[in-house]
């Protein structure tokens, strides 16, 4: 049943299961930011054929290429696609492809889904995607999000990674509570199975034990993981960037959703979060569940007094701590990628964009965001052969801008359209994505 219900779910709503990637595609006059370094490449022609990047060349090349249509990208910008590396489907109404339309409206070509919840089979939308019966981003997926009351002992542990390796999750995602015993047994199983493990920060133990998993989601995570004074210690700081770095781990920054749970907490920035123009994505239940008292933050952490603090102004403060060492990362080379955890007001595809902003915000350059989204998960989703640069033989997931993103990454929204899998989505198809996402919440 649970299957026959996924398939179903996947039909809903829109996208067309079918798509021609023969046909050959020639973008002409176009600036090219390959992203193999930080270099802005004028006057270039990509021609693109069979879903691939079949030359990138100056137009002075009077080479000739048979295309069935040309686009003119004079004075415009093409980056690779870019990543949303922390996903969720949160809700079912509309199906996925709804929040497809979102991502693909935003230029966002690659997926990394981060929990499975029990009304959902992302192995079944992986693999119709892979299939080409339903048109979506590249799909990446962990299995379940698991905690400490799912791992108890070694045969839990051996049943649900086996489990994982069966269904062909591509991660296994863990909490921040493990015990240290389970916590080892869990990296070293899935060793054996070659499943690689993410999630939280384990808060109880040094940062070594954290730094053995391939990726620490959310930066949150190291407000809890060092202690008040370590915070304040420049020098340690600067030693954990480091020892970061030299550990090879990646970091999903994830700013935008914490900035939002903060802005829940204050009224007036609370009433300017409910009018947002993104909100009108976002499904009329939901919108009406976090536009009210309900809204589970809050609730639970409004006027409240942790460790001596009122919440409010203690979450400010970790805020501010959290772009200052995103900055500390960058400055050591820590790779680190874009996710936006797409929940609440943060409605996928448009958070990506805010995640950029923060980013920015934070001190990191232009260059080094769009390395963030397109190069630095490409690396770590070992896709780099096909994906996360523009040059001969990668897969055509791109992204045309009317304006230079390197000036200000804001520019990154000027989206006249997106390539994926070598079909053209142009701006008009683009819309309508938005204006059938809308009409659906309403």
């Amino acid at each position: 049943m649970r299957t026959t219900v996924i398939n179903l779910t996947l039909l809903m709503f829109g996208l067309s299961v079918g798509f021609a990637q023969t046909d050959t595609l020639s973008i002409e006059n176009v600036n090219v930011i390959p992203m193999h370094e930080e270099i802005v490449m004028q006057n270039q022609r990509v021609v693109i054929a069979d879903g691939k990047i079949l030359r990138v060349e100056s137009m002075e090349n009077t080479s000739e290429h048979p295309t069935a249509k040309v686009i003119d990208g004079s004075g415009k910008y093409l980056i690779p696609g870019l990543h949303e590396m922390h996903y969720h489907w949160r809700n079912k109404e509309g199906g996925i492809k709804r929040d497809f339309k979102l991502l693909l409206a935003n230029g966002v070509t690659t997926v990394r889904n981060m929990a499975e919840y029990d009304w959902q089979d992302h192995i079944a939308i992986r693999d119709s995607i892979g299939q080409g019966k339903l048109f979506g981003p590249n799909y990446y997926t962990t299995g379940p999000y698991l905690q400490s009351g799912d791992l108890k002992i070694s045969a839990d542990i051996e049943r649900i990674i086996a489990q994982h390796h069966n269904k062909r999750y591509d991660f296994i995602k863990i909490a921040d509570n493990l015990p240290k015993d389970i916590y080892l047994e869990v990296l070293e199983k899935a060793a054996d199975y070659n499943i690689p493990v993410m999630g939280h920060a384990q808060r109880e133990m040094d940062l070594e034990y954290s730094l053995r998993m391939k990726s620490i989601e959310h930066v949150e995570e190291f407000v809890y993981l060092f202690g008040d004074e370590q915070r304040r210690d420049s020098l340690f700081l600067k030693n954990a960037a480091q020892q970061i770095k030299n550990s090879g781990i990646v970091i999903a920054p994830t700013l935008v959703v914490f900035d939002m749970i903060v802005q829940c907490l204050e009224d007036n920035s609370f009433a300017k979060l409910k009018k947002k123009e993104v909100v009108t994505y976002m499904l009329t239940g939901d919108y009406g569940y976090w536009a009210s008292d309900e809204n589970p933050y809050r609730q639970n952490l409004k006027g409240k007094v942790i460790n001596g603090m009122d919440a409010l102004p203690l979450l400010e403060g970790y805020f501010k701590w959290m772009m200052n060492f995103t900055k500390m990362l960058a400055k050591e080379d820590v790779p680190l990628m874009t996710g936006s955890d797409t929940f609440g007001f943060v409605v996928p595809g448009f958070s990506l964009h805010e995640e950029f902003q923060f980013l920015q915000e934070a001190g990191l350059s232009p260059y080094e965001i769009l390395k963030a989204s397109t190069l630095t998960p490409a690396r770590y989703l070992d896709s780099m052969a096909m994906e996360g640069t523009i040059t001969e033989g990668k897969n055509a997931n791109l992204v045309l801008l009317y304006k230079n993103p390197l000036e200000d990454i804001k520019n990154t929204k000027t989206i006249e359209g997106v390539l994926l899998k070598g079909k053209w989505l142009d701006r008009d198809q683009l819309d309508s994505f938005l204006k059938e996402v809308e009409s659906l919440n309403h």
